[in-house]
């Protein structure tokens, strides 16, 4: 009933994936891409940029596992991500992120040039650029938790069954290929496995857990 559904309102989790590389760059051909380590090996050395670095399909995969997760679904799941380049970009749940990378980045460099995408139907923001810092997008209350591989190490399905329901908590998780993200706001810096996860696969295992916790099939 009532107690329910306000429950359900005050269980949300906030993912933001943090220094996510999704640099337009423009083509000899004349068309704007998501700089990428596979397409763009002369950019990088015109630039000087270490093309090991630009991995947009980082930030492509996190998504992926985030809003197809039965957590995203039951409408418990907020996600932002900030750029290396410090944009901040609040995705909606109700985004259906292309499957494939070309039509991402596609998606990615529109959204860069328009500010914010709609739905096709109009009445609906998918996508939108907003207003740093990050944490004034999230709840006073929230409690804050970086993802490190060199976090202190904990099992997901302990800890985050001892978190109270009725205050929102947020991850920090980097979307880069190697390096530490820094996060002076988060309380604490966790690390959800012996061995190192992909960005994607820590979203899946912290999505898991909420989902057990909170009865999600």
């Amino acid at each position: 009933g009532l107690a329910d559904a306000t429950q359900g309102k005050m269980r949300k989790v906030i993912l933001v994936m943090d220094e996510a590389t999704l640099e337009p760059v423009k083509t000899s051909r004349g068309s704007f891409e998501l700089l990428n380590c596979d397409d763009h090996l002369g950019l990088h050395k015109k630039l000087n940029k270490d093309p090991s670095h630009s991995r947009p399909d980082i930030a492509h995969q996190m998504l992926l596992a985030a809003l197809d997760s039965p957590l995203n679904k039951a409408g418990h799941l907020e996600i932002f991500i900030r750029t290396n380049k410090n944009v901040l970009i609040k995705v909606s749940e109700h985004l259906r992120i292309p499957r494939t990378f070309k039509r991402f980045s596609g998606l990615m460099i529109q959204l860069l040039h328009k500010m914010k995408i709609r739905a096709v139907d109009g009445n609906k923001t998918l996508l939108k650029v907003v207003k740093n810092p990050i944490t004034r997008h999230l709840p006073p209350n929230a409690r804050i938790f970086a993802s490190e591989v060199d976090g202190t190490l904990v099992d997901a399905h302990e800890f985050v069954p001892a978190l109270p329901d009725n205050t929102p908590v947020v991850f920090v998780l980097g979307a880069i290929a190697h390096g530490n993200i820094n996060v002076n706001y988060a309380e604490a810096v966790l690390s959800f496995s012996e061995y190192p996860l992909s960005g994607a696969c820590t979203v899946s295992r912290i999505c898991g857990a909420f989902e057990r916790k909170w009865g999600i099939i």
